[in-house]
């Protein structure tokens, strides 16, 4: 009977320990694993800002990853399987295959282009777009460096050598942006950079390539705060102050005295710098802002906005919000319907402004960087047309400055001072689009804007179109 107790003692002792070694396992396997921790976060929090920085592989590519994957095509996956495992010439027949039945594919060209060079010695460039957060705009960006590279390259390369682009994705977000930048300051093989998008991502990335002494050039932002910010950074865009400075110009040769009210967006750097560069252009020329409508605000109503614009006398709507508040910027245009004249920043330069604002758009002029029907016979545009089997926008069109910009930079020296020397030099020049591309001093383009207005039309499908106004 004691032997029996004993044994039964035993294996209850046994049973116990074996349930608290479990529960002490499970304990310790989710304190390090993180499942279940309602303390996980101040886990997180705890990392250091090395390990913060460090990104997913899948927002750079060269071909090995897909980045665009929407409408991707078999035979463009099966490329990018291709390359990652390093099969040049497999990924070269079915990238040239994609692209026979997806011609306007800018994602695909440059991994052709970069499939053909292979291993063999190569010049590298990057360009940071917004696919993550609008595909649109990061497609017509890589439509242009897609061409200048493909262009190079069938001309026989920079000085024999050909040209590799790598793509990033910042999703226009600035603490992605500078997260990819400093990966990109890292990479000594790359010489130059197009990028970024808005103009908050743009500077967030700016301090770190002006520290590195890595050339960035942005095609699309235009604030202010860009100018003189270091001698690496430059843009292939005018500046807010050269827009607002045409759309003050143009209101007052057309309303003898000015009264506008803005609609502006507070959270992005681009809507301030344009609003405060439009008021001082204005003011110089004697008008005024009379009145002043956050589009960003949970309390903004576009019908009671312009009740109150119109009791203050206004005779102008100035839309220089941006992208993300597009859609309040046409409500306006929709309330108004044709009441007062209206002028606009580049962001509202959309297919939805034409479709949404329809015959209420009527009359708008837009500051653009450049718009194709003002150069019809430029070999850029009819190339373009021939490249990409329609007509491209003046995104595109900067994207490609900005890559002939750097492929002349490399031309000039193959290192990063060396591209940045070319670049500031007074005498810099390199056949763009279709004026030639020069900078300032400050790293701004040397160059004016083009006015375009909305007038009935067929080139797009909407009835509506953007035409060059002769200045």
């Amino acid at each position: 009977m004691s032997q029996k107790n004993d044994t039964v003692t035993l294996l209850l002792s046994l049973l116990i320990t074996l349930i608290f070694f479990g529960a002490g396992s499970w304990w310790l396997s989710n304190r390090f694993q993180g499942k279940n921790n309602p303390n996980n976060l101040s886990e997180i929090e705890k990392i250091s800002p090395e390990q913060k920085s460090v990104l997913p592989q899948a927002r750079f590519s060269q071909g090995e990853n897909l980045l665009i994957v929407e409408g991707a095509a078999s035979d463009k996956q099966a490329a990018i399987q291709a390359l990652g495992k390093g099969d040049f010439q497999q990924a070269v027949y079915l990238l040239e295959k994609s692209l026979r039945a997806n011609q306007n594919d800018p994602e695909a060209l440059i991994y052709l282009n970069n499939a053909r060079i292979g291993e063999a010695k190569s010049y590298t460039i990057a360009v940071s777009v917004p696919i993550g957060s609008n595909v649109n705009t990061a497609l017509e960006v890589l439509r242009g460096v897609a061409q200048s590279q493909n262009q190079i390259n069938q001309s026989g390369g920079i000085n024999g050598i050909p040209l590799k682009v790598l793509i990033a994705d910042d999703a226009d977000n600035p603490e992605i942006a500078a997260q990819i930048a400093q990966k990109l300051a890292a990479d000594n093989s790359i010489l130059g950079v197009v990028g970024h998008t808005s103009s908050d991502t743009s500077l967030a990335a700016a301090a770190i390539y002006q520290k590195a002494g890595l050339v960035m050039i942005s095609p699309i932002s235009t604030s202010v705060k860009l100018s003189n910010f270091g001698d690496y950074i430059f843009r292939s865009v005018p500046s807010d102050f050269v827009a607002a400075r045409a759309l003050a110009e143009s209101s007052l040769q057309k309303i003898p005295n000015v009264k506008a009210v803005v609609f502006f967006n507070s959270q992005s750097g681009y809507s301030q710098s344009l609003k405060s560069e439009f008021t001082t252009a204005l003011g110089l020329g004697g008008g005024q802002v009379v009145s002043e409508f956050d589009l960003s605000s949970l309390t903004f109503t576009p019908s009671k906005s312009l009740q109150q614009a119109q009791q203050e006398g206004a005779n102008l709507i100035a839309l220089l919000g941006d992208s993300g508040t597009l859609d309040k910027a046409l409500q306006v245009v929709q309330i108004n319907g044709q009441k007062l004249p209206i002028v606009a920043g580049d962001d509202v330069y959309s297919p939805k402004t034409l479709d949404v604002g329809g015959k209420n758009a009527l009359g708008m002029i837009v500051a653009v960087a450049w718009h194709l029907a003002a150069n019809p016979n430029s070999p850029f545009v009819n190339n373009s047309r021939q490249l990409w089997q329609g007509d491209v926008n003046w995104r595109t069109a900067t994207a490609y400055d900005a890559t002939q910009a750097l492929i002349a930079g490399i031309k000039a020296e193959s290192s990063r001072e060396g591209v940045q020397q070319a670049l500031r030099s007074s005498d810099f020049s390199v056949p763009g689009a279709t004026n030639p591309v020069r900078f300032l001093p400050s790293g701004d383009r040397n160059q004016s804007v083009q006015l375009v207005v909305v007038e009935p039309g067929s080139r797009s499908s909407f009835g509506m179109d953007f035409v060059p106004i002769s200045r």
